[in-house]
C-alpha cells in the first residue's frame, strides 16, 4: 500500500474527504517525526511503539575492495509492534 492508497482508506474509514485525510496523515507523520527527532518515544496502545535507537560506531568491510572501513555511529528509528497488531498478523 502506498501513501495515496492509505489516504483513500483513511477517507473511506473516517468519512473524510481525501484532502482532509491527506492533511491528517501528513500532520500525524510530522508529529511522529518531530517527537522522534526530540528523542521522545511514541506509544500507540494496540498498534505499537516508535523509538530512537543509537547504533555504535563499528568496523566494516568494503565489499568491492575488501578494505576495512569505519562505520560512524548513528541514530535509527525503531518500531515495535504492539500485542494487538502482532496477534492480528498471526
Amino acid at each position: 500500500m502506498n501513501k495515496t492508497e492509505l489516504i483513500e482508506k483513511i477517507a473511506a474509514g473516517a468519512g473524510l474527504s481525501k484532502a482532509d485525510s491527506k492533511k491528517a496523515l501528513d500532520a500525524t507523520v510530522a508529529a511522529i517525526k518531530d517527537a522522534l527527532v526530540a528523542g521522545d518515544k511514541i506509544a500507540l496502545v494496540g498498534f505499537g511503539t516508535f523509538s530512537v535507537n543509537e547504533r555504535p560506531a563499528r568496523e566494516g568491510i568494503n565489499p568491492a575492495t575488501k578494505q576495512k572501513i569505519k562505520i560512524a555511529a548513528k541514530k535509527v528509528a525503531k518500531f515495535k509492534a504492539g500485542a494487538e497488531l502482532a496477534d492480528a498478523l498471526n
